[in-house]
């Protein structure tokens, strides 16, 4: 199939970018990467009337450390993400994680914008950013503002940006001190959208004992689902089998919500988060003391 007949843009800068979303609104669409949006449009699951073209908006491609953080411009491609020395030094649970989306020719054209912005309950970068206690940069003309991470995703492919907003860039704390951290995801070939997956960080003190954890889950829910009460269990105490296996059941029964699908029934999903959760748990509190 084709797309629908649409208006299309190709503006050079962010000034040109967000005149044209504040004329358009929620018309318009954003062309980043196109991994998603392109299929979409081809099979008329979305049909905008204005596409707005992101890819000579040179000012939102980069990396770069500004003090305690990385600042990721919307327009970088995962490609980048998994190459960059930054990233791989100072937020290893996202270097670990980039190369499980998709292929490497998905990864070239693909944007970590446009991932978080499709909202995709099924993508790792809208989980890596939960987990990460990323915070996301909104633009529109008139305005800016910055939306964490867990306040972003409001529900299956939506948002919080408002109609005239555009995601302009990413920050991500550098990893704390006596952290360790896991991704693991299982999926049916590699490439292909994981039946499930979990990123986990595990920070300890001096005595060992475990002063915060994060478990954020991927196909679980109708967006990344964090197991808030399941890291309560952990916080607080020097971690064994024991109370992994606790957290990891809690989780897997009772903070998740998978849906199934034609690979995976929920039940099986519930199954595989709970054996993730104890392999990340176990390989985050060995890479602790590394």
């Amino acid at each position: 199939m084709k797309p629908a007949p649409f208006e299309y843009h190709a503006p050079s800068s962010i000034e040109e970018v967000l005149d044209l979303k504040s004329q358009y609104g929620d018309d318009a669409k954003f062309l980043a990467g196109g991994q998603s949006l392109v299929p979409a449009m081809n099979f008329r699951i979305v049909q905008p009337s204005v596409l707005i073209d992101l890819n000579r908006v040179n000012e939102l491609s980069y990396i770069r450390e500004d003090k305690h953080t990385l600042r990721v411009g919307a327009m970088a491609r995962e490609r980048h993400l998994e190459f960059d020395a930054s990233i791989q030094k100072h937020a290893p649970l996202l270097h670990e994680a980039v190369p499980f989306i998709a292929h490497p020719q998905i990864r070239n054209r693909g944007t970590i914008g446009g991932s978080i912005v499709h909202a995709d309950p099924a993508a790792e970068l809208p989980v890596l950013m939960l987990a990460l206690n990323a915070r996301l940069k909104a633009k529109s003309k008139k305005s800016e503002r910055w939306i964490e991470a867990k306040g972003f995703f409001a529900g299956m492919f939506t948002t919080a940006l408002e109609p005239d907003e555009a995601l302009v860039e990413i920050e991500i704390p550098f990893a704390e001190k006596n952290t360790g951290w896991s991704f693991m995801e299982v999926a049916p070939r590699l490439g292909d959208y994981a039946m499930m997956g979990v990123a986990a960080l595990v920070t300890l003190d001096k005595n060992k004992k475990c002063t915060s954890a994060k478990l954020v889950y991927l196909n679980a829910g109708d967006g990344p689902v964090e197991a808030v009460e399941a890291e309560k269990l952990l916080e607080g105490e020097v971690l064994n089998d024991t109370l992994i296996e606790s957290a990891a059941s809690y989780a897997s029964e009772k903070e998740i919500n998978p849906f199934g699908n034609i690979h995976a029934s929920a039940d099986f999903q519930r199954h595989l988060a709970k054996v993730l959760t104890q392999k990340t748990l176990k390989q985050a509190l060995e890479r602790v003391s590394q």
